[in-house]
């Protein structure tokens, strides 16, 4: 019998939960937001650690001395220290696949709500019953529109698909991918929508920051779906206010969860041209269970001493060299 501790138990895995307490382990369910000193003192006896937002940092890898594989329920690997996982030999994997066109489909639907003005003429006919074709209610056509990708990865190159399907004209900003722009500005200059697809890392970090914002048109919109802080968020802020942005839709936030009140983006609530999505576009019966099932697979992987398999193209996850096998 292992001691699994699992983080983020806000974030329900029920079929994972399950199958490990029936393989006879010692679950343990912590919340998000757990300090790291009683993450340190649940870890110490523990063989397996999942995760999804809480951070992992180098003390609490240290003090994990009976650790032998973090597993990341989801895509992004930012909160984890991985090169002191990887000094310690321990393995670290995520599940890179399970919601590529599930977050698509949601960035998708993020911009369609956007052109098609849902906030405001939802908020009309809540409050009033009615709506009448008052200018004010103009949507926009998609079709023809210049569409702006940064990050043409899995997710992003499912978007591409889904947009140029509704006949838009589709760019794409992604150094490690062959024949994209190579000019990040001049990309935003040109677009009428830019949604964000790329991961964050030391070189993504406000990479879209205020000189990139007034690239943008003021008719234009951004959709952020990735992370929050790709996004200079202030920058974003104060674009909003000014009226430099048409406006835009966020999923992902830099201080998560975001809140009406005492909040850094508090403001963005009160804006009828910002729609605002509390970091679920991943959160479909279809996608969720794909990601109990890999999830489970990596834990059995770690737990039975194979070699946890990578299915990721992060360098970060690539540099690995004890413990993992490396597919695709």
């Amino acid at each position: 019998m292992a001691r699994v501790v699992r983080t983020d138990r806000e974030l329900e895995l029920p079929g994972v939960d399950a199958a490990l307490r029936a393989a006879g382990h010692e679950l343990l369910l912590l919340p998000e937001g757990v300090p790291e000193r009683t993450l340190i003192e649940e870890l110490r006896e523990a063989t397996l650690l999942l995760m999804c937002y809480t951070a992992i940092t180098r003390r609490v890898i240290d003090a994990a001395t009976k650790l032998k594989g973090i597993v990341k329920y989801g895509v992004g690997i930012d909160a984890i220290d991985i090169a002191a996982a990887r000094e310690r030999g321990i393995p670290v994997v995520n599940v890179p696949e399970y919601a590529e066109e599930t977050v698509a489909e949601g960035a998708f639907a993020l911009m369609m709500a956007l052109a098609k003005n849902h906030k405001g003429i939802e908020k009309a006919m809540s409050r009033d019953g009615w709506a009448w074709p008052e200018r004010r209610w103009l949507a926009a056509d998609l079709a023809g529109k210049t569409l702006g990708l940064v990050g043409l990865g899995r997710i992003g190159s499912s978007f591409a698909r889904m947009a140029a399907g509704l006949r838009m004209r589709v760019l794409a900003y992604d150094p490690y991918v062959k024949d994209t722009v190579a000019d990040l500005r001049g990309m935003l200059a040109e677009s009428d929508f830019v949604s964000i697809h790329c991961v964050l890392n030391a070189q993504t970090r406000h990479l879209i920051g205020e000189a990139e914002l007034r690239a943008m048109k003021p008719t234009a919109y951004l959709v952020n779906v990735s992370r929050g802080a790709i996004v200079d968020e202030m920058a974003l802020l104060k674009a909003l206010e000014e009226r430099r942005l048409a406006g835009a839709a966020l999923d992902v936030y830099s201080q998560e969860p975001l809140a009406r009140q005492g909040h850094p983006l508090s403001a963005l609530y009160a804006m009828d041209n910002v729609i605002l999505s509390p970091h679920l576009t991943f959160y479909t019966r279809e996608a969720m269970a794909r990601l109990e099932a890999d999830t489970l697979e990596r834990c059995r992987e770690v737990l039975e001493g194979r070699p946890v398999t990578v299915r990721s193209r992060d360098p970060r996850l690539r540099a690995q060299t004890r413990g993992v096998r490396f597919v695709g």
